[in-house]
């Protein structure tokens, strides 16, 4: 079974991060991670600008050095920008100090004081130390959109049910899940464009 929605409790257990804003504000706040991309990136992009809407997007520093034009193009049009590893590394797979290397790797191309893991994980360590320096972004709503399994009204369904003020999305924008970001995005802005909810760039 597939949430979603991060349960309360994660947010208990890890204070340093943050899963989602006030309520008190009339937005939400779309992310994309593990671009930018020739392709999928400038898609999105294209109908943000056609929407007038501003989201965060979540870099993988490798990608940023590989496609500079895309990441200038993010900037250019308003767009916050994230720092999401060098090379997406999983922490399981890497040393402490790899782990750590990676994004500082990737800070020099990508200026921002946000920082998202890959996978959503990490070890304690490396989290008391990267929230010294950055604000570590995770999310209150997870599209699913890589998993082909998820099918796409399933999850429009939950976005109607569980997104509302001060929520953080979270979609990609790399080439793997294409066809299936290109299918979901316009009827999502919609929903919650219909719940009256505004779109925010993440600023700390």
């Amino acid at each position: 079974m597939r949430i979603f929605k991060t349960p309360r409790f994660f947010a208990w257990f890890f204070p340093k991060r943050t899963w989602g804003f006030s309520r008190d504000v009339n937005s939400v706040y779309l992310t994309f991670d593990d671009g930018p991309n020739p392709e999928i990136t400038v898609w999105i992009l294209d109908f943000l600008k056609e929407k007038n809407l501003k989201a965060t997007f979540f870099c993988v520093g490798a990608n940023v050095v590989k496609y500079p034009e895309v990441y200038q193009r993010i900037l250019e049009e308003g767009h916050s920008v994230g720092n999401h590893s060098f090379r997406h590394q999983h922490y399981y797979k890497t040393s402490r100090k790899e782990y750590l290397e990676g994004i500082e790797e990737s800070s020099k191309v990508i200026q921002s004081k946000l920082y998202r893991p890959p996978y959503g994980r990490m070890g304690s360590i490396q989290s008391r130390r990267l929230s010294k320096k950055y604000n570590i972004v995770m999310w209150t709503w997870l599209s699913y959109d890589f998993d082909p399994q998820v099918p796409l009204e399933r999850i429009l369904q939950s976005a109607q049910k569980d997104i509302r003020k001060g929520s953080i999305l979270v979609l990609h924008d790399n080439p793997k899940v294409t066809q299936r970001v290109k299918a979901l995005l316009p009827p999502l802005v919609d929903i919650i464009q219909e719940k009256n909810l505004d779109f925010k760039p993440i600023s700390f």
